[in-house]
């Protein structure tokens, strides 16, 4: 093997190991945790009071102490018996609560918009029913004005049956009067014509009448 082969591979060989060793961890229960500079208490302190519940990155994993990376960027060894794998409990329950307070919080602003949805649906509601109610009375409205319109169709036909039927009785009227006019004045002729007859025959017998009487014969022998 080439030694440019051999640097690859053991640069791939530290990579895959730095990966694998890239875990987070957290400091346990412990009130204060010291960041020393080598694995052992004879190593000097890098970083102090590391409080319980920072996540630390782990760079190389031990039995008895883990080199970390802290979130202050600091890189040193730390006691192992001081980490868990999980945060701690009072992290877990801060983090439950605030969960829990999010939920509260959404489940509240879903309850107003669900009153919002349920005010708006009711005025539909209400608005649908009025809109009915409309309906329904324009609907009768409707019907009133075409009972009109074929009331005062039928009027009209009526009416003008009826000015037609007057139309004919003045004609009819007319002629009637025309007709006693002319039989009028035919009766007041003919009454003329009776008086003057009468009076006529009345001259007439007088002039009749006295040469029907008997003239006495004149006695020759007186």
């Amino acid at each position: 093997m080439t030694p440019l082969r051999l640097l690859i591979c053991t640069i791939l060989i530290v990579s895959s190991a730095s990966v694998a060793q890239a875990r987070t961890v957290w400091v346990d229960d412990q009130l204060y945790l010291p960041v020393r500079s080598g694995a052992g208490t004879q190593y000097r302190i890098i970083e102090n009071a590391v409080p319980s519940g920072t996540p630390l990155e782990v760079l190389e994993a031990g039995d008895t102490y883990t080199r970390v990376r802290t979130p202050k960027g600091t890189e040193g060894w730390v006691s192992s018996q001081y980490l868990s794998n999980e945060p701690i409990a009072a992290d877990q329950l801060k983090r439950i609560t605030r969960q829990l307070d999010e939920t509260r919080t959404a489940l509240e602003k879903a309850r107003e918009q669900l009153k919002v949805v349920t005010d708006e649906r009711n005025d539909l509601q209400s608005t649908e029913s009025n809109l009915s109610d409309r309906a329904e009375g324009l609907q009768s409205e409707l019907q009133r004005i075409r009972n009109i319109a074929a009331d005062s169709i039928n009027l009209e036909r009526r009416n003008r049956e009826l000015r037609e039927e007057n139309q004919k009785l003045s004609n009819d009227l007319e002629v009637l009067t025309a007709e006693n006019e002319r039989l009028q004045a035919s009766k007041d002729s003919d009454f003329m014509l009776l008086g003057a007859g009468l009076v006529f025959g009345g001259v007439l017998l007088a002039l009749i009448i006295p040469m029907l009487k008997p003239t006495r014969k004149t006695d020759n022998w007186a």
